[in-house]
């Protein structure tokens, strides 16, 4: 399979620039991606490449056993294979899996110290938490967090160069509308990204075979993996339920009208409280984005929110869908009607697309209900309403929102719709394929 282009790439040719380089440390959700992208870095960049699995190679877990010093740790390799060749300066040592051997994060600060040797690590989210570890190393290490492909990746997998992405930014930095072919081209690859979503394998199916065929069992694969991963990591009993039972019902609040998730819907007599755990949980792990009610549409953003009102959102589009029924399944695939289950899609592609651009979610709806918004980002200066519609209708709240003296801290606000790109003297109308150059927008307003 031909390896995919990746955001990660560009970040790993800055790493390995920097001459006071700390050991990289790569979280992410499963099946992202992660591994294929290190080795392919590797392979170009090193003589001697040291890759460890603790999933698969159990016995590398006893090498830290003696301690945590680098002479210590590669003799302890050494010794369960001594073919490995270590080379100062040209080998990288390539720990996968890092959930499954919290002792390899400790053992980070004495690789950094010594300086001999490049590290990387991976490991899922799901697991990795670093109350486990005796050290985390902190200050000699750097952490990236990857996602699955964002909709700029999607677009390098389908052929799009640079240059052709950078003239879709022109049109929004410019407020240009696109042609027509151009918006029927761009809307018809953001429909099918709606539906495919990012996780690499799916994406290549779908790229290589040009069609949908065979991608909705991976994601159904995928979506298992994920539940059998819930059951093996998390504690024993009430607590692995509980994360079951709030993964499962993610689609069945989506599918309400106000898609506000209610952990008294989930069980008899549950309370929000017993089911924090949960949420933190599954967030960790990469699996979903919550979304916090915040207590006044006002800045700042952080700590201005109510923890326990959110709306809970797949990471990924395409596993969002990939959990529907088979008749919503297949009035997407076939029937291509993406105005259904009451506009949730939309919603968790561009909360997945902000997230991807590096944003937190919020949302607000004020107690008489009569103000409700979608998701709120912010620029230099002032706090933006973010409403996304299924289809072009009105925006009453986006309005009262930017015309009321209630809320100073709002200047203007950004719908995302299905139109193309306008300005009508209070909000702009974006594409949704265009959210992922959201943050570089928002830069350009406050020039």
């Amino acid at each position: 399979m031909k390896l995919l282009r990746r955001k990660i790439d560009s970040y790993l040719e800055e790493w390995i620039k920097d001459e006071n380089r700390k050991p990289l440390v790569v979280k992410g959700a499963r099946q992202i991606g992660k591994t294929e992208s290190i080795r392919s870095f590797a392979k170009s960049h090193y003589e001697n490449i040291v890759e460890i699995n603790f999933v698969f190679q159990k016995k590398f877990k006893q090498i830290f056993e003696g301690g945590y010093e680098v002479d210590n740790i590669i003799k302890n390799i050494s010794l369960l294979d001594p073919t490995l060749t270590f080379s100062p300066g040209t080998t990288l040592l390539f720990f996968d899996e890092l959930q499954e051997c919290p002792d390899c994060a400790t053992s980070l600060k004495s690789f950094k110290q010594d300086g001999r040797f490049d590290v990387i690590c991976s490991g899922s989210l799901m697991g990795l938490y670093y109350k486990q570890i005796e050290s985390n190393s902190v200050g000699y290490k750097t952490d990236y967090e990857m996602h699955s492909m964002d909709f700029e990746e999607f677009l390098w997998a389908k052929g799009y160069s640079d240059d052709q992405i950078a003239d879709i930014g022109n049109h929004v930095f410019q407020l240009q509308p696109f042609s027509v072919l151009e918006y029927q081209v761009l809307m018809d690859i953001f429909r099918d990204y709606m539906i495919i979503g990012g996780m690499p394998e799916v994406v290549a199916t779908y790229v290589r075979q040009g069609n949908f065929s065979g991608t909705l069992e991976l994601q159904r694969q995928l979506l298992r993996d994920y539940e059998e991963d819930i059951t093996k990591y998390t504690q024993e009993g009430l607590e692995r339920t509980k994360v079951l039972s709030f993964y499962r019902h993610i689609p069945v609040f989506l599918a309400k009208e106000n898609k506000k998730f209610q952990v008294s819907k989930i069980a008899k007599g549950a309370r929000n409280r017993e089911y924090i755990g949960a949420l933190e949980w599954l967030a960790n792990a990469g699996i979903i984005n919550p979304c916090y009610c915040m207590e006044s549409a006002e800045l700042p953003l952080k700590g201005n929110y109510i923890p326990n009102q959110y709306k809970i959102y797949f990471r990924d589009s395409g596993l969002l869908v990939a959990s529907l029924d088979e008749e919503s399944q297949e009035d997407l695939r076939a029937n291509k009607n993406y105005g259904t289950y009451k506009g949730a899609l939309f919603e968790n592609i561009v909360g997945d697309m902000l997230v991807k651009a590096g944003y937190p979610l919020y949302y607000y709806r004020n107690e008489k209900s009569t103000i409700e918004m979608d998701f709120f980002v912010r620029d230099a200066r002032s706090l933006i309403p973010v409403e996304v519609k299924a289809n072009d209708s009105e925006t009453p709240s986006l309005r009262k929102l930017i015309e009321s003296d209630n809320y100073p801290d709002i200047q203007y606000g950004i719908k995302f719709c299905n139109k193309n790109i306008g300005f009508n003297g209070k909000f702009y109308t974006l594409p949704y394929f265009t959210v992922f150059l959201l943050k570089s927008f928002c830069r350009q307003m406050v020039k």
